[in-house]
């Protein structure tokens, strides 16, 4: 019971933080605008509380969410069950379809992440203090081609799944023309993974947005090398991101 409150508790202080704030919303319209227009299948994978699929419909995308968690599942299908355009998932991504454990942040769920490499990456560090993993929970996996076999080839996909970003990856074998995906600095390592994946599925040219900015950090688009460079000359302080990758024919 008390747990449940605790994330009853963060779970809302998601929802006035993500969708409370109005210039964020239009920002991140503004953003994905770039790469989603009507009609168009988005995968958000990591979809959290909802918010990227609120903008993602707001441009007239269809949205298939994938969310693990069950508390936020709930969530999710409170706002979005009656919305025909959406489809929710509740599983996590990985490599390869089954079943595997997600630990569970209950007091900031946002964070809870399938990947224990995170979480000792994050014991200790500046930035992550007072953050912790006690719950364990066996949830079901999917994969980025399933999920493509299921609903059909999506424009966009949006990864946010703390740490787990290159296993997601690592499930992807049909070419989409354009992605993003969550780095920290805490785990450069896996960013660099995620690159060299994007890479090897034909995306090749890369922009950023620094935490919750919504705003591209580079005038022009690099390559991998130039953004790999990049994210390790970040300052630890910089904390996380997104990273868009896209293939040639689609540069905005």
């Amino acid at each position: 019971m008390i747990e449940a409150l605790r994330t009853a508790r963060a779970v809302l202080r998601s929802l006035r933080l993500y969708y409370g704030d109005r210039p964020r919303r239009q920002a991140m319209a503004a953003l994905y605008s770039d790469f989603v227009g009507p009609g168009d299948l988005v995968f958000d994978i990591g979809a959290h509380v909802g918010d990227r699929v609120a903008a993602f419909r707001a441009l007239g995308a269809r949205v298939v969410a994938v969310e693990p968690q069950p508390a936020i599942a709930r969530v999710l299908r409170l706002i979005y069950g009656r919305d025909r355009q959406v489809t929710l998932v509740q599983a996590a991504v990985g490599r390869a379809s089954g079943e595997a454990e997600l630990m569970l942040n209950v007091d900031n769920p946002t964070v809870s992440t399938m990947s224990d490499a995170f979480v000792r990456a994050a014991t200790g560090s500046i930035g992550w203090d007072g953050q912790h993993w006690a719950g364990r929970l066996r949830v079901p996996v999917t994969t980025l081609d399933a999920l493509i076999a299921e609903h059909g080839s999506p424009a966009f996909i949006k990864i946010d799944v703390e740490g787990f970003e290159a296993e997601v990856l690592s499930g992807l074998t049909a070419p989409v023309p354009a992605l993003s995906f969550e780095f920290t600095t805490i785990q450069r390592e896996v960013a660099a993974a995620c690159l060299e994946r994007c890479v090897a599925l034909g995306l090749t040219r890369f922009g950023a947005a620094l935490g919750e900015s919504q705003t591209m950090t580079h005038r022009t688009w690099i390559d991998a090398q130039e953004m790999r460079a990049w994210i390790l000359s970040l300052p630890h302080t910089a904390n996380s991101g997104d990273i868009y990758a896209v293939g040639p024919g689609l540069l905005p």
